[in-house]
């Protein structure tokens, strides 16, 4: 079973991320330099991996502060990100998702574990 660890940038919400306009979807400014700071990362690590396999993922939350956060709303954007950056092909092939919140770090930070099933 092959595993890949990735650590990025704690991520922007979902209200942060996405705006709507006429009926469609965009990517705002402060979404877009998130996405770039994932692909870059992915790009430095070599994980342009293109996995297309059914797949489990673990993310460690790191927080950036005490504030109220919805887990299951934090989960989005990086799973895109990392669509985008090349890692995986789409979101719908991950059939575990295991996520937990640990300690506060200044700026925030995800850990990624991604493993395929068999």
């Amino acid at each position: 079973m092959k595993t890949y660890k990735i650590t990025v940038p704690f991520p922007p919400s979902v209200n942060h991320y996405w705006y709507h306009a006429k009926h469609k979807h965009f990517i705002t400014a402060k979404g877009k330099l998130y996405r770039q700071s994932v692909v870059t990362e992915i790009m430095r690590q070599k994980l342009c991996k293109r996995l297309s396999q059914r797949l489990g993922v673990e993310i460690g939350v790191y927080p950036p502060d005490r504030r109220k956060r919805d887990l299951d709303n934090l989960m989005k954007v990086p799973i895109d990100a990392l669509c985008h950056g090349g890692l995986i092909v789409d979101d719908s092939q991950i059939d575990v998702l295991h996520v937990e919140r640990k300690e506060i770090i200044k700026g925030g930070k995800l850990v990624i574990t991604i493993w395929e099933l068999a």
